[in-house]
C-alpha cells in the first residue's frame, strides 16, 4: 500500500538533512490514490443521458484498451475500447467522452456497441463521419489542443467487417474527419513504406493494433510496431517507426517486415543497428527533451507468454538499450519501497498505464505480467523511473490484487485500484488520470472497470 513518506532520490523534492538539534524539515507525502467517479464492481453498464450534456450518474460502461488524452484546459478524453465480449460477438466502441469538473459528458459516436464506420469524403468534416468501433487504437492531440487523433486498432469498418484498420480521424469543433487510411480495413493490404525518410501522400502504415505511439514538440505523430501488416501483408509483431507531419506519412526506421528480433547491442550505446524489435503493447514516455521512450511489451511467439522489460530510448535517430532484460518472462525485482537502486526492475508486462510529471519523471502502474515471485498475472504496482534508477513506490509486489476504494474523493493512503491492464490514462492538470481496464474490482471480481481514479505525483 502506499503508506508512510516518500523517501526516493530522484523521485522526491527531500530536503536536506537537519543539523543536529534541530527540527528536521517537512518531507512531501506520499502520492495517495482517489477514486472519483465510476463503480466498484466489474461490468458496469453505462448510463450516456443526452449527447453533450453533463448531469450527475453520467458514465461510460466499464471498458478497457481505448484510447485516451488530457488537454491543456483540464479534461480528460475517452475514445472506444472493448467490453465483456459475449458468445456471438466482441463488444467495441465508438463513443467519445469527456470527464470535466467532476462529470462525465457524451460527446460524440453511439450508445450502441459495434457500430460500422461511416467515411463520408476523405479530408472534409461532416458531423455524419465517425470512426467506427475499436479496440487497440493509439491517439494524440495536437499542439494547439484543439484536435484530437486517432489512428488503426481491431474494429468495424465501413461495411460492418472485424479487421485491423489503419484509418486516421481527427476530432475538432465537435465534427470528426477522416483523414487517411482504408476505410475498408482489408486484412491483406500492406503497408506502403515508400522510401525510408521520404515523406510521400502514397506511404501507409499496415493496419495495426495495440501499437506504441508518442507525439513531440512540433505536432508530429510517432508510431511504433504494434501486431499487424508489414510489407507483404504478412501479419506478426512489426518493429517499423512511422512519422505522421503535415499529412503525410514517412517510414523512419526498423523493419517492413514482421516477426522481427531485437538487436539490443551494447547497453547504454547508441547505435544505427539496434531495435527493439516486433512488439505491441509496450508502454511510451517523452522526456523533457523530445526523446522516446518504450518499455516492455509482447514480442515475436516463440515463448507462452513472450512479455518483456526492457528499457529504450530512442534520440537523434538511434535506439539505445538502456536496462531491462533482454530475454522475455523476467520477474520483478522490486528492493526496498520508496528507495531507488540500480538493481530495481519492474517485471516483464504488457499494456501498463503510464504517466509523465511536471518534473520529467516517468510513473508506470500495473498491466498483465510478472510480479516478486515470477508468478504471471494482473499487476497493480506503482513505479517511478527517474536518474537513470527504478523505484517501486507503492501496490503491492503481487499479481491479481483486488482494489480498496474507501471514501468517494477523499485520498487516503490505504485506497489502491485493484490489478487491471489496458486502462486508459492521461497526465491532467498536474495529476494523474486512471480509467477502468480489465482486472479486479472491490470484490476481486476479474473484469472490465469504470472506476476513475488520480493520484498526485510529489513535486
Amino acid at each position: 500500500m502506499l503508506t508512510g513518506l516518500l523517501a526516493v532520490a530522484g523521485c522526491d523534492r527531500r530536503s536536506s538533512p537537519a543539523a543536529p538539534g534541530t527540527l528536521a524539515p517537512a518531507l512531501p507525502p506520499v502520492p495517495h490514490w482517489s477514486w472519483i467517479a465510476g463503480q466498484q464492481f466489474a461490468n458496469s453498464r453505462g448510463n450516456y443521458g443526452l449527447q453533450g450534456q453533463s448531469t450527475l450518474g453520467i458514465t461510460p460502461a466499464g471498458r478497457s484498451d481505448g484510447v485516451a488524452w488530457g488537454d491543456s484546459a483540464g479534461n480528460f478524453w475517452i475514445f472506444g475500447g472493448e467490453s465483456e465480449p459475449t458468445a456471438d460477438s466482441d463488444i467495441w466502441y465508438n463513443d467519445l467522452w469527456k470527464y470535466s469538473n467532476g462529470q462525465w459528458t457524451w460527446i460524440s459516436g453511439s450508445d450502441r456497441p459495434n457500430q460500422t464506420g461511416k467515411y463520408d469524403t476523405l479530408g472534409v468534416a461532416d458531423p455524419a463521419s465517425v470512426p467506427g468501433a475499436r479496440s487497440g487504437a493509439v491517439g494524440w492531440i495536437d499542439t494547439s489542443n484543439s484536435s484530437l487523433w486517432v489512428f488503426g486498432g481491431l474494429g468495424l469498418d465501413e461495411h460492418g467487417m472485424s479487421n485491423a484498420l489503419n484509418d486516421l480521424w481527427r476530432f475538432s469543433g465537435g465534427q470528426w474527419t477522416w483523414m487517411g487510411g482504408s476505410s475498408s480495413g482489408t486484412q491483406t493490404e500492406p503497408g506502403i513504406y515508400g522510401t525510408l525518410g521520404q515523406a510521400s501522400a502514397a506511404n501507409q502504415p499496415g493496419a495495426r493494433r495495440s501499437a506504441a505511439s508518442w507525439s513531440d514538440a512540433a505536432g508530429s505523430f510517432w508510431l511504433y510496431g504494434g501486431y499487424g501488416l508489414d510489407s507483404y501483408g504478412h501479419a506478426g509483431y512489426l518493429s517499423d517507426l512511422w512519422q505522421y507531419r503535415d499529412g503525410q506519412w514517412t517510414w523512419m526506421g526498423g523493419s517492413n517486415r514482421a516477426d522481427q528480433p531485437a538487436v539490443s547491442g551494447t547497453r547504454g550505446t547508441p547505435n544505427t543497428a539496434n531495435s527493439p524489435g516486433g512488439r505491441d503493447s509496450a508502454t511510451t514516455w517523452v522526456d523533457g527533451s523530445g526523446n522516446f521512450w518504450l518499455f516492455g511489451g509482447a514480442t515475436v511467439p516463440g515463448n507462452r507468454f513472450s512479455a518483456l522489460n526492457d528499457l529504450w530510448e530512442y534520440s537523434h535517430g538511434k535506439w539505445i538499450w538502456l536496462g531491462g532484460s533482454t530475454e522475455p518472462s523476467e520477474s520483478g525485482t522490486y528492493g526496498t519501497l520508496r528507495q531507488a537502486a540500480p538493481a530495481n526492475q519492474p517485471g516483464a508486462r504488457i499494456r501498463a498505464a503510464e504517466w509523465t510529471d511536471g518534473s520529467g519523471r516517468f510513473w508506470l502502474f500495473g498491466g498483465d505480467g510478472y510480479d516478486k515471485a515470477g508468478q504471471g498475472g494482473i499487476l497493480s504496482d506503482l513505479w517511478c523511473y527517474s536518474d537513470g534508477q527504478w523505484t517501486w513506490i507503492g501496490g503491492p509486489d503481487r499479481s491479481d490484487q483486488g482494489a480498496t476504494y474507501g471514501i468517494l474523493n477523499i485520498a487516503s493512503s490505504s485506497n489502491l485500484p485493484g490489478a487491471r491492464y489496458n486502462a486508459f490514462s492521461a497526465t491532467v492538470g498536474g495529476r494523474f488520470l486512471l480509467f477502468g481496464g480489465h482486472g479486479n474490482d472491490a470484490v476481486k471480481t476479474l473484469g472490465y472497470l469504470n472506476d476513475l481514479w488520480f493520484i498526485q505525483p510529489p513535486q
